[in-house]
């Protein structure tokens, strides 16, 4: 990633611009021309010397620590997104956003009732099972049948043969090496934290084949994938998953919708939501 020194010295200075003294508990005195606050204040407030400072406005300085991109946010009282927008245009990779837990926010759990025409899961990011409507509770219902605190789609995979036997055979190798991928990028990215470590320990203590895709080291994020599953009433039945941000670094909304011609499934899941919903609750 490399350092956008223009576009830097631009977004410094208009930030600078945009920022008051009274903002940021400094007299702003009778004489002051410069709009907004000047060069030396930003570079005391950040704690980095003037004249560094002044060559990051100029575009001829060497690239900024992440330590100096914290301290220039602060003191240029940056939003969320324009911290990230800083990072970036220096050539370093953002801070990791706010994490919400297993905490669904209530414009979540709004969506979920609203989209109520296709099967719709929130994951954690580890692979949590945070929430699903009736669709999915019909479409996954014959899976995920234990305590909430054990909907873990990985470790259900992994130490609980009978769930295997709702996928096709010839594809459980290459879902277990996804699976694997998937959740080794979701450890990184978390900086390998107490619920990741609990959550790798469990895994390789019971399961050799995890334990060994996990030594492999493959990384890739799963996006989009095709889910066949062998459904008890329905028989095999083929669905798209679209994995779509959210706005926490660590769940993930997880919508399927039939295949092309595939829209038969989709009816006969309607009428079963209900029933399996509370069959399993």
């Amino acid at each position: 990633m490399g350092m956008n020194r223009d576009d830097l010295a631009d977004f410094l200075r208009r930030s600078r611009e945009r920022i008051g003294p009274r903002d940021v508990g400094l007299v702003e005195g009778p004489r002051r021309r410069t709009p907004g606050l000047r060069r030396e204040e930003v570079a005391a407030l950040a704690g980095m010397s003037a004249d560094y400072y002044m060559r990051l406005e100029q575009a001829r300085s060497s690239q900024p620590s992440d330590q100096m991109l914290a301290a220039l946010t602060r003191a240029l009282r940056l939003t969320a997104d324009e911290r990230d927008h800083l990072y970036l245009l220096a050539g370093h990779r953002p801070p990791e956003a706010a994490r919400a837990g297993d905490y669904l926010r209530p414009s979540m759990l709004y969506l979920l009732d609203q989209l109520d025409r296709v099967p719709v899961q929130v994951l954690s990011d580890l692979g949590d099972l945070l929430a699903q409507n009736d669709l999915a509770q019909a479409l996954f219902g014959c899976v995920c049948t234990v305590a909430r605190k054990d909907r873990n789609i990985v470790l259900r995979w992994f130490t609980e043969p009978d769930v295997r036997s709702h996928f096709a055979a010839e594809e459980h190798e290459e879902r277990s090496r996804q699976m694997v991928a998937d959740l080794r990028a979701a450890v990184a990215h978390r900086g390998d934290d107490a619920a990741s470590r609990a959550l790798i320990a469990r895994l390789r203590a019971g399961s050799a084949e995890f334990s060994a895709l996990w030594d492999r080291h493959e990384v890739a994020v799963r996006r989009s994938h095709r889910y066949r599953l062998l459904h008890p009433e329905l028989g095999a039945i083929e669905f798209d998953c679209e994995v779509l941000a959210t706005p926490a670094a660590d769940q993930r909304l997880l919508v399927f919708t039939p295949p092309p011609g595939g829209t038969e499934a989709l009816d006969m899941l309607r009428v079963l939501g209900p029933q399996h919903r509370h069959a399993a609750d």
